[in-house]
């Protein structure tokens, strides 16, 4: 028998994990619901919860690396500009 592994979009886990953290019903009924396995949803609903601090944290590593990328698109630029002052006096 093969079976193929299921892969669940980013979407899909909030739902679910939102709707366990409500604890409005269980995590069999949850289960069924969703055709998951119980430990499945529990997993998701700890890395949730482990990751909840970084939510509201100032910190963001996604900024560094566009600070890095805009510095690079600067010099980049600057290089340009000294290239084509120098092809517009060898014109004239």
């Amino acid at each position: 028998m093969s079976t193929t592994r299921r892969k669940f979009s980013k979407e899909f886990k909030a739902k679910v994990v939102l709707e366990a953290l409500k604890e409005r019903e269980t995590l069999e009924s949850l289960a069924k619901k969703y055709e998951l396995q119980p430990t499945q949803i529990s997993l998701w609903k700890t890395q949730a919860m482990s990751n909840f601090p970084a939510l509201f944290s100032s910190d963001k590593p996604k900024d560094k690396e566009n600070d890095i990328d805009v510095q690079q698109l600067y010099a980049q630029i600057g290089k340009l500009q000294v290239q084509n002052d120098f092809l517009k006096k060898k014109l004239q």
